[in-house]
C-alpha cells in the first residue's frame, strides 16, 4: 500500500528551517489497522498530510501502490484524494447547518456522480455507521460520539482504499471511544487500510502495527 523511502519533509519558520520529517522509512500494508503515536510537535501531522496526498516531501519518495506521491502533479494528488483515501478529525469538521446525509453527500461532489447514486451511497454509509434513523439531524442535535460517526460515514462514502484519522476519538467519552474503535475495526476487516495518529494507548492497542514518531524519525514499536 504504503512505502516511504528516506522522506524528508522540512519547513521555513520564521527564518530558520524545521525539520519536521527525518529520513523516514515506512511501510504499510493493504488492510492494516496502523496507529502512530508521539509527543506533540513529533511530526505524526506532518506525515498524515503526506500520507494523504495533502502534501509532498522535502526529499525521498512516498509510493501509493507503485505511484510516487512526492513527484506526481497537483491534479493527480487531488483525484487520489478524492477517490482514494478517507479523512476523519479529532474535532468533526461538520457544517452546522447541514442535516447529517446532507454533510456526507458533501464528500461525494468530486466524484461526478449522479444524484440517484449519491443518495444510495450515503443512505448506505449511514446504515453503515449505525445512523440510518439520523440522516435528517444537524450536528447539534447530535451526541460527540454520533457526530464522529457522521464523519467517518462522510470518509468511507466515497469507498475509499485508505481510511486516515487523526485524534478520532480525542474528544470522546470512553464508551464513546470503544464504539468507534469497535467501527474503524469493522471497516479494516473489510478490507480498508486504517492510519490513525492519537496519544490514547488504549486505542493503540487495538491496532495490528504500531508506529512512534519523535522528533521526525519513525520507530516500529508493534509487540
Amino acid at each position: 500500500m504504503y512505502h516511504a523511502s528516506g522522506v524528508t519533509r522540512t519547513y521555513t519558520q520564521k527564518g530558520r528551517i524545521v525539520k519536521a520529517l527525518t529520513g523516514v522509512d515506512l511501510e504499510i500494508l493493504p488492510g492494516e489497522f496502523v496507529t502512530i503515536q508521539g509527543p506533540t510537535g513529533g511530526g505524526k501531522s506532518t506525515l498524515l498530510q503526506l500520507l494523504g496526498a495533502l502534501d509532498t516531501p522535502t526529499d525521498g519518495s512516498l509510493m501509493l501502490d507503485g505511484r510516487d506521491l512526492s513527484s506526481a502533479s497537483p491534479a493527480e494528488l487531488g483525484r487520489i484524494r478524492a477517490q482514494e483515501i478517507g479523512f476523519v478529525f479529532q474535532g468533526f469538521n461538520l457544517i452546522p447547518t447541514l442535516t447529517a446525509s446532507e454533510n456526507v453527500d458533501m464528500a461525494l461532489e468530486p466524484l461526478g456522480l449522479g444524484v440517484a447514486e449519491r443518495r444510495s451511497r450515503v443512505a448506505a454509509a449511514l446504515v453503515h455507521v449505525g445512523l440510518e434513523d439520523r440522516g435528517d439531524h444537524r450536528p447539534a442535535e447530535l451526541s460527540g460520539g454520533q457526530q464522529q460517526r457522521v464523519a467517518i460515514a462522510r470518509a468511507i462514502v466515497k469507498r475509499p482504499r485508505v481510511l486516515l484519522a487523526d485524534e478520532p476519538t480525542g474528544n470522546l467519552d470512553e464508551g464513546m471511544r470503544d464504539g468507534i474503535l469497535d467501527l474503524l475495526e469493522e471497516l479494516c476487516a473489510e478490507g480498508i487500510t486504517m492510519i490513525v495518529v492519537t496519544h490514547d494507548s488504549a486505542v493503540a492497542r487495538r491496532a495490528t502495527r504500531r508506529f512512534r514518531l519523535t522528533k521526525g524519525v519513525v520507530q516500529d514499536i508493534t509487540r
